[in-house]
């Protein structure tokens, strides 16, 4: 009973080993472990908008900013 995953090697079909596979596999769930671990920054980071409007809004309200801010940390707390 095979693993029913394939690779290309030097263009020839092979299926995968049961290591291979379990390797693959790992390497997925390590990746979408990262990818999620980064969520709350990347949340953060559209969120706040670019710097330059940021800057102007600081000069314009700061105390707005501030609050604008601390809402978007809120929403998306550090792990």
């Amino acid at each position: 009973m095979g693993t029913g995953v394939y690779k290309m090697v030097d263009g020839e079909t092979i299926e995968l080993t049961e290591e291979e596979n379990a390797e693959r596999i790992s390497a997925g769930e390590a990746a979408q472990a990262e990818w999620e671990a980064g969520a709350w920054l990347r949340g953060r980071q559209q969120e706040y908008g670019n710097l330059a409007d940021q800057l102007d809004e600081m000069f314009h309200d700061f105390d707005s900013w501030k609050s604008r801010i601390q809402s978007v940390k809120n929403k998306y707390p550090k792990p």
